[in-house]
């Protein structure tokens, strides 16, 4: 194994285990477990069918900016795309689903990899940018509902913290890609000049991909596109938000919906940690925000419930999302190993 992977794969566990530290440091088994039985059936068999949901309207989003590759992009592969980028994502550390799901659909598709890649960066620009947004609203309007819905000082700044940084990663990703598209023969020019030392045939290829690559931000280009995928984006994560309404209700806890944003935001902070599974990340921060925002339903001197919930509601996602994979990796006689060699198509 090369050094530079090793130095990769120290890092990312070293992370995932300081967060793992913070999240289990004052774990009690007894009363998690009691918490995690405290729950009503039936509500917590509808939570697991309605897991792979998000997988469909992911998929409907993203058929959105592949048309202007292709118009009769298939809807299953697209689903399979999302779920197995996912099942990547969960066993494997460093996000590698985040390729391997582009680059599946183009096999299956016939759509040109660096395009399939392009459109995976709209969709992670919009991704945060929308749930920015939702963040926005929720402290916009804390003038209306702060005499029902108290939330302590710390809350509020920490959520514009992160809120901040997710604007700033998202601008900075957006800005990028807009001069990349706009300016093409710069940004071509300029990857050329710094393809020199390399050698012909491996400059060449990512100068190709870089092509594909900008042809798929052609989304761009239209104000009309941006209204619809801005529709679509608030679809998939409004549905993402109403799976977590319905998982706390299976566990008695009855939170308006319109108050997990603040949550939600922050359980996709952590879950953009590189770990494997999104251990660590996804656990900590969603530890932190149901401790700091509904400290009514998990006091933050007792954690036990907040780890017992995360805990669920993280196993749930993980193990239904792979099930789903799995079946479909089973169903066309792929391995994992297949996938990971996928990289191979773009790696100069």
């Amino acid at each position: 194994m090369k050094k530079k992977t090793w130095i990769r794969l120290t890092l990312i566990f070293l992370i995932t285990a300081g967060f793992l530290f913070f999240f289990f440091r004052r774990f009690d088994w007894k009363s998690v477990w009691s918490s995690l039985t405290n729950v009503n059936v039936a509500i917590l068999a509808l939570v697991i069918l309605m897991t792979p949901l998000h997988l469909v309207t992911r998929a409907f989003r993203w058929r959105y900016l592949l048309i202007h590759e292709k118009k009769d992009v298939k809807f299953y592969n697209l689903f399979a795309g999302n779920a197995i980028g996912f099942t990547v994502t969960f066993l494997l550390p460093g996000r590698l689903g985040e390729i391997v799901k582009p680059l599946y659909v183009a096999k299956k598709e016939g759509v040109r990899p660096g395009f399939a890649l392009g459109t995976v960066v709209v969709e992670r620009i919009f991704d945060i940018f929308t749930m920015c947004f939702l963040l926005g609203v929720f402290l916009l309007a804390r003038p209306l509902y702060a005499s029902t819905f108290r939330v302590e000082a710390e809350a509020y700044a920490k959520l514009n913290y992160w809120g901040i940084i997710g604007v700033a990663v998202a601008s900075v990703l957006l800005v990028v890609s807009l001069f990349i598209y706009f300016f093409k023969e710069k940004a071509l020019k300029t990857a050329a000049f710094f393809m020199k030392p390399f050698p012909q045939k491996s400059g060449q290829k990512i100068l190709t991909l870089l092509h594909e690559f900008i042809d798929g931000l052609k989304f761009f280009h239209s104000l009309g596109n941006l209204l619809i995928y801005i529709f679509l984006s608030l679809v998939v994560w409004l549905g993402i938000t109403f799976f977590y309404w319905v998982f706390f209700l299976a566990y008695h806890v009855t939170i308006p919906y319109f108050f997990l944003i603040p949550y939600i935001f922050l359980t996709m902070v952590g879950a953009s940690i590189p770990t494997p599974g999104m251990a660590g990340g996804f656990d900590a921060f969603s530890l932190i925000g149901l401790t700091l925002l509904f400290p009514a339903f998990f006091p933050p001197d007792d954690p036990s419930r907040a780890q017992a919930l995360t805990v669920a509601v993280h196993a749930i996602q993980l193990v239904m999302t792979c099930l789903v994979g799995y079946v479909i990796l089973w169903k066309e006689g792929l391995t994992l190993l297949q996938l990971k060699k996928l990289r191979e198509r773009i790696e100069p």
